[in-house]
C-alpha cells in the first residue's frame, strides 16, 4: 500500500480530453489534463567529479571521502559525483520525482538529489533517495524532515511550496564505495518527472487508444497470501501491493529472483519472489516497500530499464500496452467507487495488463484472495476517474521494460512523459 498524501496543485491547464468513448460517464464535465514531462539525464552534459561515461555513469576515481552514519553504524566512503545541467520544464511544476536504474555491487551505494529553480531563485539540494541493492552497506532509505520555504520531500516526491512552482531543476548523483576498493558502481539510467496536476474531483473517460481486445500474459501474484510475512519488511498483505506488482511485471519479462536467491524464504510460502522483492525494495525511513522509484530501481537489479512518470489518460496507457509493455498504476478510492474491486484504499498499486473488446481495463490486482483471483476487469470510466483525479495519484505509473524493447511514441503535440 502507498498512502497518497502528497498535495496536488490547483493550477488549471487548458488542454482537455476528447469526448468519452462508448458512452461511459458521458455526463461528466470536461476536466483539465496533467501538465507532465519526463526527461532522461544526459551524462555527457553537466559536471563530472571522478565519474566516467561508459555503459552509463560509473565511478572512475574518488573525488573525496566522507563518513555516513545509520543503523549499521558509522562508515567511511570515497565518492565520485556528477551534477547535471539545469533543465527547463516548460510549465510551472508542483512536483518532481526522480528515478534510476543502477548496478551496485556490494561495497557501494548511491544518492540522488535535486534542486529547483522558481521565480524567486534557486532552492537547496534535496535528497530524493539513498539506494543500495543489499543490506550490508547502508540502510536503503528516503530522507524525512526536508521541508523549507521552497518545498518539501514527501517520501520520494519533491512538492513545491505555494508560490514556488518549479520552472527548472538540476539532478546530482553521488556514487559511494569502500575506500581503496576497485568496486565500480554504475548508474545506467537516471531521469525526472515534473508535473502539475490540476484540482479535479472527476475525470472524463478517454477515447480508445488502439489496445482494445489486447491482453498481455502477465503472471498473477496475490499480496494477500503474504499476510503477516516478515514484519521486519512491513508484514505482507496490503503493505506489499507495490513489490507484488513489480514482481508480476518482472515475471512477464522472465526476470525475477532464482531459487537460490529466495532460499531464505519460508518453504511454505506460495510466491517467495514477492517476499524477496519486498525485502529489497524496502525503504527504512518510510518503513514500507511502497517507495515508487525504489521499486523501479529494484527492477534494475535484473538489467531492466524502469522509471516513474505520470500518464494523462488511458488512451496514453494503451500505447504502452499495444507495444507489449504492462503498466503499474497507483490509485486510491472508496469502497464502491471501483465496481468489482470490493474494497476501498487510500493508496494501492496494481498492474494494467490489457483492455477488453469494449475498452474496459484488465488489471492484475494483487489485492485478491489468491493468485488465481488476481485478474479483474474494471469499468473504464470508473478506473480512469479513481486513478487520475487529484485526490488520487494523478496518474502515477511505473514503466518497466528491457532496454532492447523499445517504448512507443509519446502523445503527439504534448511534452514527452516517457
Amino acid at each position: 500500500m502507498r498512502a497518497l498524501t502528497v498535495l496536488l496543485s490547483t493550477v488549471l491547464v487548458s488542454a482537455t480530453l476528447a469526448a468519452p468513448a462508448t458512452g461511459l460517464a458521458a455526463t461528466r464535465p470536461a476536466a483539465a489534463t496533467v501538465d507532465v514531462v519526463y526527461q532522461r539525464a544526459d551524462f555527457a552534459a553537466g559536471t563530472p567529479e571522478g565519474t566516467v561515461i561508459g555503459e552509463g555513469l560509473s565511478f572512475g576515481a574518488p573525488a573525496g571521502t566522507t563518513t555516513y552514519t545509520d543503523a549499521l553504524g558509522t562508515k567511511s566512503w570515497e565518492y565520485a559525483r556528477w551534477t547535471g545541467p539545469e533543465r527547463p520544464i516548460g510549465f510551472p511544476a508542483t512536483q518532481l520525482i526522480a528515478s534510476w536504474t543502477a548496478d551496485l555491487p556490494a561495497g557501494s551505494w548511491l544518492q540522488v538529489e535535486a534542486r529547483t529553480r522558481h521565480t524567486a531563485g534557486l532552492s537547496k539540494w534535496y535528497v530524493l533517495g539513498r539506494w543500495a541493492y543489499g543490506e550490508g552497506d547502508i540502510r536503503r532509505t528516503s530522507v524525512s524532515g526536508q521541508a523549507d520555504a521552497d518545498g518539501t520531500v514527501s517520501v520520494d516526491t519533491f512538492v513545491a511550496a505555494a508560490g514556488k512552482q518549479v520552472n527548472a531543476y538540476q539532478l546530482r548523483l553521488t556514487l559511494y564505495r569502500t575506500p581503496g576498493s576497485v568496486v565500480t558502481p554504475t548508474v545506467r539510467t537516471l531521469g525526472a518527472m515534473a508535473s502539475n496536476v490540476p484540482e479535479r474531483k472527476t475525470v472524463p473517460v478517454s477515447p480508445g487508444g488502439g489496445a482494445w481486445g489486447t491482453e498481455l500474459a502477465v503472471p498473477r501474484r496475490s499480496q494477500n497470501v503474504h499476510e503477516g510475512h516478515y514484519p521486519e519488511w512491513d508484514g505482507g498483505g496490503q503493505a506489499w501491493c507495490s513489490p507484488t506488482s513489480t514482481t508480476m511485471v518482472l515475471g512477464y519479462w522472465d526476470k525475477w529472483p532464482s531459487a537460490e536467491d529466495t532460499s531464505w524464504v519460508d518453504p511454505s510460502d506460495p510466491d517467495p519472489e514477492v517476499d524477496y522483492a519486498a525485502r529489497f525494495s524496502y525503504d527504512h525511513a518510510y518503513q514500507g516497500a511502497g517507495n515508487w522509484p525504489f521499486n523501479t530501481a529494484y527492477a534494475g537489479r535484473y538489467g531492466m530499464d524502469g522509471f516513474v512518470t505520470r500518464l494523462r489518460s488511458l488512451t496514453e496507457l494503451e500505447r504502452l500496452i499495444t507495444a507489449g509493455i504492462p503498466v503499474i498504476t497507483s490509485q486510491s478510492f472508496k469502497k464502491g467507487e471501483l465496481p468489482g474491486a470490493g474494497y476501498g484504499t487510500n493508496g494501492h498499486i496494481m498492474v494494467i495488463v490489457g483492455f477488453t473488446a469494449e475498452g474496459d481495463v484488465i488489471a492484475n490486482d494483487p489485492a485478491s484472495a489468491d493468485d488465481d483471483a488476481v485478474r479483474h476487469v474494471y469499468p473504464r470510466a470508473a478506473f480512469e476517474n479513481v486513478w487520475l483525479r487529484s485526490s488520487s495519484s494523478g496518474g502515477i505509473v511505473y514503466v518497466i521494460h528491457p532496454p532492447g524493447h523499445a517504448l512507443p511514441a509519446t502523445t503527439p503535440g504534448l511534452p514527452a512523459n516517457w
